[in-house]
Parts: structure tokens; C-alpha cells; sequence
């Protein structure tokens, strides 16, 4: 098939990943900036996979405070609503689980996301809390949370919905839209544009190392003047 002019071609799965490990997430907040204003990256977020890159389409499970009486738990268990968010094609996917304003409670442990290695997802974001890290690390997946938890969160949170749109600190997630999450944070980039925002933030990152390579090459030749220099 030939790419219409002045059409950008779609990278492939192994490409988007090859582009996605050349940068920060930083690199892409910066290329999301120049498309969009909406907020869409998290902060303070804590790993027990630090130094794991986690990247790959979003698929979501929504908790919701637990009550038997309108949610019957017999319905909305996670196994149920894990095999349903993954689908046939569960390879490389993001689980984000969204805790619905329940940040400290945990949404899962090693148990219950053993499935994610199983099933050969790329990982976990969430807005609250996970238990057992010393596991977690055991996988080959990684992992972003609010931190860690010593207590199951089942009394005071369930899982409710799988495959609807969530919001994670302030940032919306549709299933679909790629995640990437790093030591510095998470950004969410909308699915019909991550092609563009990889281009777009191997650019930034080029564009940053060319500045520093410029900088290095000042020092020693014409020193800022003290009557009126400035930075660049």
C-alpha cells in the first residue's frame, strides 16, 4: 500500500517500541505540548520495577466502593473483568486499574497480578496502591502505583467496570491510548496520534542534545558579561 504524500507512515509494534525506549517521559509530555493543552501525564508515582519501561495500549478496569448490595461480587470479580479488558489479544497491553478516589487502598498484589505475566501484558498503572512488591519484581512486567500496601483493599474497593473510559489523577484514559511510564512519571497519548507523538518526542529528544552539545562547546570560549549577558 502506498503512504499518501505528506502522510507519515505508521510505525510498526516493534518500531513504536524501538522509538518509545530512545525516550524520556519527559521527551514525551514535551511532544504531547505542542499538539495539545489537556492534562495527561501523572507524578509521584512509585515502582517496585524501577528502571522498567512501561509502554503499550491501555486497557482499563474501574473500581468502585464496595458494596454487596449494589454490586454483586459474584459479577464483578477481577478474574472476570481481567480476561474481558485484555480480550483475545492480550500481548504487550497496559492494565490501568483506576481506584475511583481511593489512592491509599491497594487494587492488587502478586496473586491477582500474576495474571499480567501470564497473559503477557507490558504492565500495570494505577492510581492506587499494590502489595507485595518483593513479587511483583519477580515478573517480567512492569509496574507504577501509588505505593505500596500491607492490606487487601476488597472491604472498601471492588472492581466494577472493564474497558471504560478512567481518570487518573487528573488524566483522562481511553482503552486504547498508549501509556508510558517511566522513573520520572506517566503520560497518556491519545491512540490515533502515538506514531506522531514518538516522532515528535525522539525530536525533542535530539533537539535537547544538540542545546547541551552547544552549551559544553561555550565554556571556555566567551563568558557571559557581567553588564548585561544572559543564558540562551
Amino acid at each position: 500500500m502506498t503512504t499518501p504524500p505528506g502522510t507519515a507512515q505508521l510505525l510498526s509494534v516493534g518500531d513504536r517500541r524501538a522509538h518509545a525506549e530512545q525516550v524520556s517521559c519527559a521527551d514525551i509530555v514535551d511532544a504531547l505540548g505542542r499538539r495539545h493543552r489537556h492534562h495527561a501525564h501523572l507524578l509521584d508515582l512509585v515502582s517496585p520495577t524501577p528502571g522498567r519501561l512501561l509502554f503499550g495500549p491501555a486497557v482499563t478496569i474501574s473500581f468502585f466502593p464496595s458494596c454487596a448490595a449494589a454490586i454483586d461480587p459474584a459479577l464483578h470479580d477481577f478474574g472476570s473483568l481481567f480476561r474481558s479488558a485484555v480480550g483475545d489479544e492480550p500481548e504487550g497491553k497496559v492494565l490501568v486499574l483506576a481506584s475511583n478516589g481511593h489512592p491509599g487502598v491497594s487494587v492488587g498484589g502478586g496473586t491477582k497480578l500474576g495474571r499480567i505475566h501470564h497473559y503477557g501484558l507490558a504492565g500495570v498503572l494505577t492510581d492506587g496502591r499494590l502489595r507485595d512488591f518483593a513479587e511483583l519484581q519477580s515478573y517480567e512486567f512492569a509496574a507504577y502505583c501509588s505505593g505500596e500496601a500491607l492490606e487487601a483493599g476488597g472491604s472498601v474497593i471492588t472492581p466494577h467496570q472493564a474497558n471504560v473510559p478512567v481518570v487518573l489523577r487528573g488524566a483522562g484514559i481511553m482503552p486504547g491510548d498508549y501509556v508510558f511510564a517511566d522513573g520520572s512519571g506517566a503520560a497518556i497519548i491519545p491512540s490515533a496520534e502515538v506514531d506522531d507523538v514518538l516522532r515528535g518526542a525522539l525530536a525533542v529528544h535530539e533537539e535537547d542534545a544538540s542545546f547541551r552539545e552547544q552549551i559544553a562547546s561555550e565554556r571556555g570560549t566567551s563568558p557571559l558579561d557581567s553588564s548585561g549577558g544572559g543564558e540562551r
